[in-house]
């Protein structure tokens, strides 16, 4: 930057792109700590008029954090063929925004969400209440507030709608998450493994807001058992489990 160097556009971009790894580890008490600032880096007002101290500060601040990132490199894959170009057609390719750095914009309306984490509608995704027609349009306000596109709404409720993509940022209440369990669990006498498994999916809707019950069947999961949800709590409870998190995901949808 000092420099004027062409380079610091994308050495920033890797910056953000590392503070996106950081923020899906916060889970972790170091990162933690600092988690603002790593939600911060990630935003475009952040990098407006930035400054080198400033840049310093967040070199210090996140260096011993970078350890923690699981790297993983995609193989090289060589081909030795010759293209042919044959007739062209336009396709529609769906969930894709042109033009639109998702990482970036989700990183935005965090930033916003967190300015407007006490409204109605964000307060009742938070506690796992059910939607209105109001809120949804409350949510809608929000974002058009926030400079958000037409375009990017549109594309945000041909993906779920508002409820749910709100939701995945700001998180369920914990207290929120342990409640909907509150019954499975009460009506058996839970294992140490089954246990810990509640505690884990409760630590992701936590965090995330919204669950794919696949998940149910992949690391951190099968750490606990090799077959996932079913091998801890067997076909019915499983699905009871599963039935559970489809009903957390529909609340924020409606």
């Amino acid at each position: 930057m000092l420099r004027a160097d062409p380079a610091f556009s994308g050495l920033r971009d890797k910056i953000i792109a590392i503070a996106g790894l950081l923020e899906e580890i916060s889970n972790v008490p170091m990162v933690a700590r600092e988690l603002e600032l790593i939600l911060e880096v990630q935003t475009e007002d952040f990098w407006r008029d930035i400054v080198a101290t400033t840049l310093e500060t967040v070199r210090r601040r996140l260096r011993a954090l970078i350890k923690l990132i699981e790297i993983k490199r995609r193989p090289i894959v060589y081909t030795d063929f010759e293209d042919e170009i044959g007739p062209t057609a336009e396709i529609a390719i769906r969930g894709v925004n042109v033009g639109t750095d998702m990482d970036r914009f989700r990183a935005k309306a965090r930033h916003f969400l967190k300015d407007n984490a006490n409204r109605l509608a964000v307060l009742k995704l938070r506690r796992n209440e059910p939607l209105t027609p109001t809120d949804l349009d409350e949510l809608e306000r929000i974002f058009v507030a926030a400079g958000v596109e037409l375009a990017q709404l549109d594309a945000i409720r041909a993906e779920g709608g508002l409820g749910l993509f709100v939701r995945s940022l700001v998180g369920l209440d914990r207290e929120a998450a342990k409640k909907v369990f509150a019954d499975f669990l009460a009506a058996r006498k839970p294992s140490a493994d089954q246990i810990e498994f509640v505690n884990v999916v409760v630590d992701h809707l936590t965090d995330r807001g919204v669950m794919e019950p696949r998940l149910l069947y992949e690391s951190p999961f099968i750490d606990i058992n090799p077959l996932g949800v079913e091998g801890v709590f067997g076909q019915q409870g499983a699905a009871e489990v599963i039935s559970i998190i489809d009903g957390v995901n529909r609340r924020a949808a409606a």
